[in-house]
C-alpha cells in the first residue's frame, strides 16, 4: 500500500523538480516556470493519474477503516477530475479546481494512515502472480525508457530510442511529463495494489474493485501504445499513421480495445486472484 503511496511521491518530486528548474518553452503545454510552475505541474499530477490510483487505495483501505461518509467525499471529490475543463492536455496548468480532486487524495492518504495505524493494513498481500508482474513491468519499464529521462528533465543519449532528435522543429520527446509514463505509472500502481485483492472480503466492493483496476492496466497500455507509437514510429517517419489518444474517454477504435483488454485483464483476475482454489490457479504463483 504504501509503496504506491511512495512511488507517487517519488514522481510528484521529479516533476516539481524538473519543472521549477526547466524553461516552459522546453516543456509540454505549461506556461509557468520556476517554483510556481513546479507546483502548478506536481498538482496536476496529484488530478491525474493521482487521483485514479486513489481510487483504487481507497476500494482497499475502505475495509480496513470503516468511515463511509468519508470515503464517498474522497471518490466524489477524485471523480470530479472527469468533469470537462478540470484537465485539459493542451493546457497543464494548475486551475482552482485542481484543489478539489488533490483533496480526495488527501483523505485517502489519511485513511491510509488510519489503517496503517489500526493494524488494519498488515503485509504486502498475495504474492500469487508476481512473476507475471514483474515481467509485464520490466517490458513496459524498456518501451518507457526515454520518458524516465524525460521526467528528470533530460534527454535519453543517442540509440535504440528517438529522444533529443528534432522532428518538425521540436525534440521528438519533450522534456517532463508524459501521457505514456503516466499510464506506466497507473499500471505499475496496479500491479502492485492487486495483491491485495485476493484479502479482501468477497462481494460487490471486491468485484467492483478488480473491474477498476483491470480498467486501469488497460488504459494505462493505451496510453503507453499512443504515445511510443507517435514519438518513436511516425516521428520517424515510418507512416502518417496515428494511434488515437485515449487520455480521456471517446468515441474512437483504441478505447474499444482499451474496453477489451480491461475485459480480459478483469477475468483474468478472477479466476486466479480472487478464486485461487480454480484448478490451474498457480500457473502464475
Amino acid at each position: 500500500m504504501f509503496a504506491v503511496w511512495a512511488l507517487c511521491g517519488l514522481i510528484a518530486l521529479a516533476i516539481l523538480l524538473t519543472y521549477s528548474r526547466i524553461p516552459h518553452e522546453e516543456l509540454y503545454h505549461v506556461s509557468g516556470d520556476g517554483l510556481s510552475g513546479g507546483l502548478s505541474r506536481a498538482l496536476v499530477f496529484v488530478n491525474w493519474p493521482g487521483a485514479l490510483i486513489a481510487i483504487a487505495v481507497l476500494g482497499i483501505v475502505v475495509e480496513r477503516v470503516w468511515r463511509p461518509l468519508v470515503a464517498l467525499t474522497a471518490l466524489a471529490l477524485c471523480l470530479v477530475i472527469v468533469i470537462p475543463g478540470v484537465l485539459d492536455q493542451a493546457d497543464l496548468d494548475a486551475k482552482w479546481i485542481n484543489v478539489l480532486p488533490a483533496l480526495g487524495v488527501l483523505i485517502v492518504l489519511a485513511l491510509s494512515v488510519a489503517a496503517a495505524r489500526s493494524g488494519g493494513l498488515g503485509s504486502w498481500g498475495s504474492p500469487r502472480g508476481d512473476r507475471v508482474r514483474i515481467a509485464a513491468f520490466v517490458l513496459l519499464a524498456l518501451v518507457s525508457l526515454p520518458w524516465f529521462f524525460a521526467e528528470l528533465g533530460f534527454y535519453m543519449p543517442g540509440g535504440v530510442f528517438l529522444s533529443s532528435e528534432v522532428h518538425e522543429g521540436e525534440a521528438a520527446v519533450h522534456l517532463g511529463e508524459h501521457h505514456g509514463l503516466a499510464g506506466l505509472q497507473v499500471i505499475a500502481a496496479m500491479l502492485l495494489l492487486s495483491r491485495e485483492l485476493p484479502r479482501l472480503r468477497a462481494g460487490w466492493r471486491r468485484t467492483a474493485l478488480a473491474a477498476w483496476m483491470s480498467g486501469l492496466i488497460a488504459y494505462g497500455l493505451g496510453n503507453i501504445a499512443n504515445d511510443a507509437w507517435g514519438e518513436q514510429v511516425v516521428k520517424r517517419g515510418w507512416t502518417d499513421w496515428g494511434l488515437p489518444s485515449v487520455v480521456r474517454p471517446s468515441a474512437n477504435w483504441l478505447w474499444l480495445v482499451v474496453l477489451a483488454v480491461g475485459t480480459a485483464i478483469f477475468v483474468v483476475q478472477r479466476r486466479y486472484l480472487l478464486d485461487p482454489a480454480q484448478p490451474g490457479s498457480d500457473e502464475l504463483a
